[in-house]
């Protein structure tokens, strides 16, 4: 949610702030705004309300300077409606100060009761202007010094309660922007002459690709020629540039009408990009360098909690019967949400596990937070590097997935799949699996991009199921053991998608209440290979059908007996019974878009989410 891009240097700001945004709009947003200032102290502020094209359009025609530097902004609400003026940036009374932010300010209204007190009038309703006030009035009230800018939104972040990702700019100091953060992603662009500041790379890869992650607590100063960091305490940090791995072309659609449709397309090359120097297949082990220096404390592990939401969480949900069918160590999820309320117990030899596509995800970062509070290890499954996450636990596994552009997660989650196989591969070599059992694991990995190939060949098959259900008004998704997971995948897609009202549920549970809901209007989607449930699940579709409930299903190549049930089949290739989310996945995938794109949704960027939730 929300985005930040800044940039100061030897080119016109403007059309590099704007392109910027767009290539932000992914993460979900309501409005947008930008401001350009010029050494003359002269400054160009507009807001819009709606997609960044409404605030070209309101640009367009104007006698916009052309100077060096600016800021800008993609805001989803928390604090106020969607309006023009709730929109950031946000200035203090006289102009001189403009703030964009990103996160919550939890003491704002005390702080905007002391304000008011002292004759501020605020101009929105949101939280974010009160840091505008407060930089006017540190500034103010210090004599003149080179830092005094800098000093002054030290000063003002010294009083703050919550989460931010700041971008400040000043009629004052035409030549710097002060940036800072706390539990909200924020990074400096490094380049020739010229320096960037933005919430997600995304905003800055086609300028450079060398960047420096700032940590919770640090403020920056960013100038044409350099930047200093430093912490809210006054220590001078200093580390090396982080070199970004993929590029431009990477978030570029490339002939697909929509980012997810291409994403999907792109599983079979994420799944070789996961598995790629990590097998040796020959000793049927794993080697993941992110925790080869952690090998002897991870083999000391008795119990491991894994912490993760919405799609991630369903990850951690088939990574637990993964490690307790082959590694035999005991596991459970928490959705990460509710992690530090239900005030966990924890012992010596226990691993916090936590599992984010972003890397920035809010309540992930605060289930590290109390984990490491009572001393126990952390591990990150995460797809980008340097984020929060990757620095903020003890050691970890890069996705190599690749930029996600699409807020609904699809070739990230899958890689997520295929990081917990290798995962479980490490661990159980380090108990009891045996060598063919890793040997066949990863020789089984290996054959995943071809077969997903042959679901992803069936889109026309898959095209037609979806035109008969485009306009259900609810469905039912059922699958069992490790696919009991996949079937909350399959609902939280047709809810953010689609949306449709979709219950998810282990199979299992469908006879203790939901049935109620089962007639011929009512379909259910069931995930039914023919694996060591497959008996149990059958069960359940005969229950259905007995109903006259309409059924999808999925299943194994060969089953033509299931076609006396179900209206619809959609088959995937044999595979090893721990891997097949990774094959019925797909064709969830390919059915809620191509039901999405029916319906004329707006597929990407679906209404009221955000692909990255940094705040509670």
């Amino acid at each position: 949610m929300c985005g930040i891009v800044g940039y100061i240097g030897k080119r016109d700001a403007l059309p590099i702030l704007i392109n910027g945004l767009k290539r932000l709009e992914y993460r979900g947003y309501d409005s947008s705004g930008v401001v350009v200032l010029d050494e003359k102290t002269n400054v160009y502020v507009k807001r819009a309300v709606g997609k960044v094209a409404e605030l070209e359009k309101s640009i367009n025609g104007s006698d916009w300077l052309r100077p060096g530097l600016g800021i800008a902004h993609t805001r989803w609400a928390t604090h106020g409606e969607p309006s023009e003026r709730n929109a950031h940036p946000h200035a203090d009374t006289d102009n001189n100060f403009w703030v964009v932010h990103n996160g919550i300010i939890e003491n704002y209204k005390e702080l905007k009761d002391e304000l008011i007190s002292e004759g501020v009038d605020f101009r929105s309703d949101t939280d974010t202007e009160v840091l505008a006030h407060l930089i006017a009035k540190y500034y103010n009230g210090q004599p003149s010094s080179p830092g005094r800018f800098f000093d002054a939104v030290k000063k003002t972040l010294q009083r703050v309660r919550g989460t931010y990702g700041i971008a400040v700019v000043s009629k004052f100091e035409p030549d710097k922007i002060i940036a800072a953060r706390n539990s909200s992603p924020l990074l400096i662009g490094i380049g020739d002459g010229e320096h960037m500041v933005a919430s997600d790379a995304s905003a800055i890869i086609h300028l450079t690709k060398s960047v420096i992650y700032l940590d919770d607590h640090e403020i920056a100063e960013i100038r044409r020629d350099g930047f200093r960091i430093e912490t809210l305490d006054g220590n001078s940090t200093t580390r090396k540039p982080s070199l970004l791995e993929w590029d431009a072309a990477k978030i570029e659609k490339l002939g697909h009408d929509h980012f997810m449709h291409k994403e999907i397309f792109e599983i079979p090359e994420v799944i070789e990009n996961s598995i790629r120097g990590r097998l040796i297949l020959d000793e049927g082990r794993a080697k993941l360098g992110g925790i080869e220096d952690a090998k002897d404390t991870l083999r000391k592990i008795e119990r491991i909690i894994i912490a993760g939401c919405g799609t991630a969480n369903v990850a951690g949900r088939v990574t637990e019967y993964m490690l307790e069918e082959y590694a035999g160590i005991p596991t459970e999820v928490d959705a990460a949400s509710e992690f530090r309320y239900r005030k966990p117990v924890f012992t010596k030899n226990n691993l916090l596990l936590a599992i984010s596509q972003s890397g920035e995800t809010a309540d992930t970062l605060a289930a590290i937070k109390e984990a490491k509070e009572k001393g126990i290890s952390t591990m990150g499954i995460v797809n980008a590097v340097g984020s929060s996450i990757a620095r903020d636990t003890d050691f970890g596994i890069y996705n190599h997935a690749g930029p996600e552009i699409s807020v609904a997660s699809t070739k990230a989650f899958v890689s997520q799949l295929v990081v917990a196989a290798l995962f479980t591969i490490f661990m159980g070599r380090q108990r009891e699996m045996s060598l063919t059992m890793g040997k066949r694991i990863g020789e089984q990995l290996k054959e995943l991009p071809n077969l997903v190939k042959k679901v992803l060949a069936q889109e026309n098959i898959i095209i037609e199921i979806a035109k008969k259900y485009k306009d259900m008004p609810a469905i039912l998704t059922l699958g069992r053991k490790y696919n009991a997971p996949l079937a909350t995948e399959a609902a939280i897609k047709f809810r953010e998608i689609c949306y449709v009202p979709a219950i998810d549920l282990p199979a299992g549970e469908m006879k203790h209440g939901t049935i109620a809901l089962i007639d011929e209007k009512f379909p259910s989607l069931v995930i039914a290979p023919q694996d060591s449930v497959y008996e149990k699940i059958q069960s359940n579709i005969e229950q259905i059908s007995a109903r006259r409930g309409p059924i999808i299903a999925i299943t194994t190549e060969g089953n033509e007996e299931i076609k006396k049930f179900a209206q619809d089949v959609i088959y995937i290739p044999k595979t090893l019974e721990m891997l097949t989310p990774i094959l019925a996945v797909v064709p969830i995938y390919l059915l809620t878009y191509h039901i999405a794109r029916l319906k004329g949704h707006e597929i990407d960027k679906p209404r009221n989410l955000a692909k990255s939730v940094t705040v509670e």
